[in-house]
Parts: structure tokens; C-alpha cells; sequence
């Protein structure tokens, strides 16, 4: 092997020794001497990391937020009613429905499967029609601009797989995220900010969520997620450390970056690259993260739209609050997680607690991007990783019941972004148990979105190990029957 190899065993302990040396001096400070000399260390033009690969369709969507609902939703108590599941509560799943299908490990072993209704009303709201839950009586408000598809289906039978899927494309983990993969393709509208930002709901139990969900898997490292916190530091090691003067800390580090630059003159090594890109971007969040994260300039009346937890940082609806305020600074994906929704049991409490946190936030971010303007080209999408079973896991009795995980059919909705409003799309049979008609897998879904940002998802690929990926991998077709169609002039 090569001596100037990035892989040969001496090259790989110098890039380790530099990467701690750098690391322990804080990532804004870094970015000081980056920033005084930028044109110095500007990224090669042939360098495919930093460049945007470009539009390939019309695009109707500039942004994209996405309400991740993690623990998966029980669609049959929120979004798709089943009044045959009420008349034959109690009863067994007739084993011509189930069909034979697999059963997970806390459901697969019962001596009986007992169909259980949902005990809160659906009614119908607006033009539309639309049929929700009593739980969401917010987004009732705003049905006819929503798009509810209740025909998703899945591989993914368990949680770490089935988020994984719907995230990066693949169950297994080590492939890029959505954001990683837009931002790749598209590249940033504000340099100011990365154009991937994550925000997990504070204090909330449940599946656990790992960074390489909105990782950059084998993408350059440039384009993985910034993941937001509540409190003073959103950004973790972004502060230059206490007692450390700006003008003290640029002169320090300037000679850091001039070396940085000369080894990546010599090597032309991609990860000396990102880690100076990351420290300009680092440098030049440490004003704008403030201000963007910064919920005292909003008016009483943001917060009356949102509800009273818009006010407590790291809840639901602050996240919600702070996606609306980055959507209008240029963060091109902003992925909020809520966990919280794996009933397996305690439905009848957990559920409508999961509602009251989610459904006046995520009703109000709708009405707020529409009264600025901004919901024809932002995409919010809800929904989690599957659906819940028609059948009780456990005992069934008259307080207390739960569902188990359910990948054949489940329901997501979304709205704007050149998405068709007031619309139902699919339909599951009368059990709520297998899809009858429209199905929509997660890669159908991956297409869908990628075509609104003006992304052939077919296109959009990157070469590791001899071969293209893509986020639908090899499967995936846009449904076009989800999408408004574009008027005509004249």
C-alpha cells in the first residue's frame, strides 16, 4: 500500500492525531481561522461534495418538515375507522384475513387473537370529507388541506428496522438519510445554516433514537443531520470554551488552518476537506443558531396558535415553532421525532396523551406556513415507521387494551408542497387489516417526495463499493395520484 494512501496505517494515525488535536480546541473556534481565509481554503471545484447536483423536474417543493411520529401510531384509532372492528369486538381475527402473515415475538404466541375496536368516534370535517378521530380535533380544522394516505405498507416488522427503512431507504443500518441525500443533491440556500436539522422531543420515553438515523451513512460526513437540543447550547461543542477571547482564539488557530490546508494540498484527502467545511459552517452558526433558535421575538399570538407547551423549549410544539422559523431561513429538511406512540398496551391513556401533545402544534404549523405563505412550497409530512393490529397483544379487557406492530397497511398524511389537498388516497379491507386497494410502499413514498423537491429519484445517486445507490434503492415509483396537478395558463 501507498505512504500518501488516506487508508495506509501511518496515514490513518496522523489523520486520528489531527482529529483530536482539532476536536479539542471546539469546533467554532476552529472555524475562526477558516472563515479569515476562506478563499485559501476554498473547496476544489472538482470536488463532488461540494457541489449540488441540480434540479431534474419542476420543483414544488423548496423544503420539506417532517413530523416523525416514532413508536408507529395506531392508525385504526387516529386516521383510517373500521365500524366492523366495534360490531365484532371481542371476536377472533378470522384466519383468512390474517392470511398467514408473521407475527412479532409479543403477539405471536397467543392462544387468541381478538379483533378490538376503537373506542373514540370518527366524524367527517370539511369540504373533503375527511374522516378523523376525536383525538385530533385541531387537525380537524385544517382537513382539506391535508393529503391522508391509508394505504402505506412495509417490510419492516420491528422498530429499529422499520425507521430505519423509512429514514435512509434500507433496514440495515450505513445508508445515508433523506436529509443526507438532499442535501447532497441540492445543496444549501443559506450558508448561514445547515440545511439538515433533527429535534427529538425532550423527556419522552419510548424506542430509542440513534444518530445514524439522520447520519450521512456513506455520503461525504458534510451532509449528515444537525441535531438541535432545548437549553442554552442547541449545538453541542459549538461555544468557543470559557474564558477563550475570539481575537485570542483566531490568532491561535489560524496557524491550525494554514496546516489543515497544507496537508490537504499534499493528500487531497476528503475528510481533511469536510472537517474544515464543518468548521466554517460551525464558525458561522455560532451568530446565526441564536437567532434562529431565539422563540422571544415571536408574538402572544404564535404562541396561542400553537398551544401553551410552544412556550416550554424541547416540547413538540416549540420544536414546531422553531421548524416554521428555520423553513424560513433556508433549512431545506427539518426532521422533528416525537416517540411515544408503541401502545402495546395502556391504549386508552397513552394515546389521547400523545394527541394532546402532537395535534394542536402540528394543525398550527399548517395554518402558519399558509397564512406566510410558505405551505405551497413546504412539505410536512406525519406519520411513523408502521401501523398498529386490529387485534389486541394481551388480554382483552374493558379498561385496558393495546395493539401490536402491523406492517401491511397504515396511514400518513401530508400537506402542501404541491401536494393534492383534501384528499384520501387507499383503502384497507373492512378489518383494517390488509390493504384493498392503492398500495403505497415506503420507496413509493421516497419517490413521491424527492419528485416535489425536483428529484428524479432514479437520478439521484452516488457510487460506494462499484455501485449506484440511490434512497429507493432499486424499487419506488412517484404516485402521481398524490400530486396536484400544475394549472394550465389560458
Amino acid at each position: 500500500m501507498k505512504e500518501n494512501s488516506p487508508l495506509h496505517p501511518s496515514r490513518t494515525s496522523l489523520l486520528r492525531r489531527e482529529f483530536f488535536a482539532a476536536g479539542g480546541l471546539g469546533m467554532g473556534s476552529l472555524a475562526m481561522a477558516a472563515m479569515a481565509s476562506r478563499e485559501a481554503i476554498a473547496a476544489p471545484a472538482t470536488d463532488p461534495s461540494h457541489r449540488a447536483l441540480g434540479l431534474h423536474l419542476p420543483q414544488r417543493a423548496k423544503r420539506v418538515i417532517y413530523l416523525f411520529q416514532s413508536g408507529a401510531p395506531s392508525q385504526l384509532d387516529l386516521l383510517d375507522h373500521k365500524p366492523l372492528l366495534n360490531q365484532r369486538h371481542g371476536t377472533e381475527l378470522p384466519a383468512s384475513v390474517r392470511g398467514g402473515q408473521r407475527l412479532t415475538g409479543m403477539s405471536g404466541n397467543q392462544s387468541s387473537l381478538p379483533l378490538v375496536g376503537s373506542p373514540w368516534k370518527f366524524s367527517r370535517h370539511g369540504q373533503s370529507g375527511a374522516q378523523l378521530s376525536e383525538l385530533m380535533p385541531h387537525l380537524a380544522g385544517v382537513a382539506d388541506e391535508l393529503c391522508i394516505v391509508r394505504s402505506m405498507h412495509t417490510e419492516a416488522i420491528n422498530h429499529g428496522p422499520g425507521v430505519t427503512f423509512v429514514q435512509t431507504g434500507s433496514m440495515f443500518p450505513g445508508r445515508p438519510s433523506m436529509g443526507a441525500w438532499l442535501d447532497y443533491g441540492l445543496g444549501r440556500e443559506n450558508d448561514d445554516l445547515p440545511s439538515f436539522v433533527v429535534m427529538v422531543t425532550k423527556n419522552k420515553g419510548g424506542q430509542p433514537l440513534v444518530s445514524r438515523l439522520w447520519g450521512s451513512g456513506f455520503l461525504p460526513s458534510r451532509h449528515q443531520g444537525v441535531r438541535f437540543r432545548s437549553g442554552k447550547d442547541p449545538v453541542l461543542y459549538l461555544n468557543n470554551p470559557e474564558g477563550i477571547d475570539p481575537d485570542s482564539r483566531r490568532s491561535a488557530i489560524g496557524a491550525l488552518s494554514r496546516l489543515h490546508q497544507i496537508k490537504l494540498d499534499q493528500t487531497h484527502d476528503p475528510l481533511v476537506q469536510a472537517r474544515i467545511s464543518q468548521y466554517e459552517l460551525a464558525y458561522r452558526m455560532q451568530s446565526s443558531i441564536p437567532d434562529a433558535t431565539n422563540l422571544s421575538d415571536e408574538p402572544e399570538s404564535t404562541f396561542k396558535l400553537y398551544g401553551d407547551d410552544a412556550k416550554n423549549p424541547g416540547t413538540f410544539a416549540a420544536n414546531c415553532v422553531l421548524a416554521r422559523r428555520l423553513a424560513e431561513r433556508g433549512v431545506r429538511f427539518i426532521q422533528l421525532y416525537h416517540p411515544g406512540w408503541d401502545h402495546h398496551g395502556g391504549i386508552q391513556n397513552g394515546l389521547p396523551r400523545q394527541c394532546r401533545e402532537t395535534d394542536q402544534p402540528s394543525a398550527a404549523l399548517l395554518a402558519d406556513l399558509k397564512q406566510r405563505g410558505m405551505l405551497e412550497d413546504t412539505l410536512v409530512i406525519w406519520g411513523g415507521e408502521f401501523g398498529r393490529t386490529n387485534y389486541c397483544q394481551g388480554k382483552l379487557s374493558p379498561n385496558s387494551f393495546g395493539r401490536d406492530h402491523h406492517p401491511r397497511c397504515f396511514s400518513v398524511w401530508m400537506a402542501g408542497g404541491g401536494i393534492r389537498p383534501g384528499m384520501t388516497y387507499g383503502a384497507t379491507d373492512e378489518f383494517g387489516y390488509n390493504i384493498a386497494e392503492n398500495p403505497v410502499h415506503i420507496h413509493d413514498l421516497q419517490a413521491t417526495i424527492l419528485h416535489q423537491l425536483g428529484i428524479d429519484h432514479e437520478r439521484l445517486t452516488f457510487k460506494y463499493q462499484g455501485r449506484n445507490f440511490r434512497l429507493t434503492d432499486v424499487h419506488g415509483k412517484v404516485q402521481h395520484a398524490l400530486i396536484d396537478p400544475i394549472p394550465t395558463v389560458g
